[in-house]
């Protein structure tokens, strides 16, 4: 049994209502459960007691969790009078109890799901999640190998299908698309539902590993990044494409991104510009720009919510199949503050490839 030592007050982490103390002594009791929360900036071992289930709440045993450049984002801008809280958004566990409205689980069921980043994160023994954005796991993977899939499997899913509109079942074959960062979470998703819609990929890598994992993933051709991608494809007769997906830096790399989206094209980020883009220069070529944000769903509490669930069932059966696989890139464990820490050091290297799960308490 861990020893948690940092005594705090501050919000409730399990629900995000009152402010509560979040005990921090050696003994979890059947009330409490073990966590990691940010405190002071730092992340740390601590015990909070057990959510309750709302009327649409599944009451999750979470058994493993994957980290993602979010959790280190939001890691950053959490300020020390917020009091203590819980990031995580990518679980995998077990139903243990369900809200008075729920209809989709019962208890029992293997779930996995992303959360929602205005709710506690899921680094904590027990997690509340509303099952609109939740799905069964799939059936073929173990808890850990779950766990790296949700976020990431629906932000490219919307990132392509949706906010870019390319068509899942072929329509669209043949058509070119560029996936700046293809060897990350997303990118290692992404790849492999552009291979299954019929698209030519080129993605970007900037080490032998990295563009390695892309290549395995089905990407066709590989550009650096970190290098002039114009005069790359441009070297390979590579004028234009029709989409671009920019999973990183978009203030840095939005000026090749408007030069090499072909007339008509369509262009998503996932990750927000830090100064003003140069959006005239789409213009002339009538290209459409979206952001993808996977948490606009359940932030905003829309009326298709369940779409995220629908999507998860849908990547689940695919995984099933055999045509749609994880991408784990390292196993550590338990969840706990040190090595969350490391994880979220690695992270933010900007050179891990796949996703970096932690199991158990």
């Amino acid at each position: 049994m861990n020893h948690f030592s940092t005594n705090t007050t501050g919000t409730d982490a399990t629900s995000g209502a009152n402010a509560t103390k979040a005990t921090t002594d050696s003994g979890i009791t059947g009330t409490n459960m073990k966590a990691v929360a940010v405190i002071d900036g730092a992340l740390r071992d601590i015990a909070l007691p057990r959510p309750q289930a709302g009327p649409h709440d599944l009451i999750v045993e979470v058994e493993a969790i994957a980290v993602n450049p979010v959790d280190t984002k939001v890691r950053k801008a959490v300020l020390a009078s917020d009091g203590p809280r819980v990031l995580g958004w990518d679980a995998a566990g077990v139903v243990r109890a369900v809200g008075s409205e729920v209809t989709l689980f019962k208890v029992g069921d293997p779930v996995y799901y992303a959360g929602s980043v205005v709710r506690p994160g899921v680094n904590s023994q027990f997690h509340a999640v509303d099952e609109r954005i939740a799905a069964r796991k799939p059936a073929t993977l173990g808890i850990t190998q779950a766990a790296a899939l949700p976020l990431t499997a629906i932000t490219a899913w919307e990132a392509l299908f949706t906010r870019l509109g390319i068509d899942r079942h072929g329509a669209d074959a043949g058509k070119r698309i560029l996936i700046i960062g293809g060897a990350g979470g997303v990118g290692s998703i992404a790849i492999q539902l552009a291979r299954l819609a019929g698209l030519d990929i080129i993605a970007t890598a900037s080490r032998p590993e990295s563009a390695a994992w892309c290549r395995d993933l089905g990407a066709a051709r590989i550009v650096d990044h970190r290098a002039d991608m114009v005069a790359q494809l441009a070297d390979a007769g590579i004028g234009a494409v029709d989409f671009i997906l920019c999973l990183n830096d978009i203030d840095r790399h939005f000026p090749a991104m408007a030069q090499l989206i072909a007339p008509q094209g369509k262009l998503c980020s996932i990750v927000r510009n830090e100064g003003p883009l140069a959006l005239e220069l789409l213009f002339p070529k009538s290209a459409a720009l979206a952001f993808e944000m996977m948490f606009a769903r359940s932030t905003f509490g829309t009326p298709d919510m369940i779409e995220q669930h629908r999507l998860l069932a849908e990547v689940a059966r695919l995984v099933d199949e055999g045509v749609l696989r994880t991408t784990v890139g390292e196993v550590g464990g338990p969840v706990n503050a040190a090595n969350l820490t490391r994880a979220h050091a690695a992270l933010e290297t900007g050179r891990t490839i796949g996703k970096i799960v932690l199991a158990g308490f």
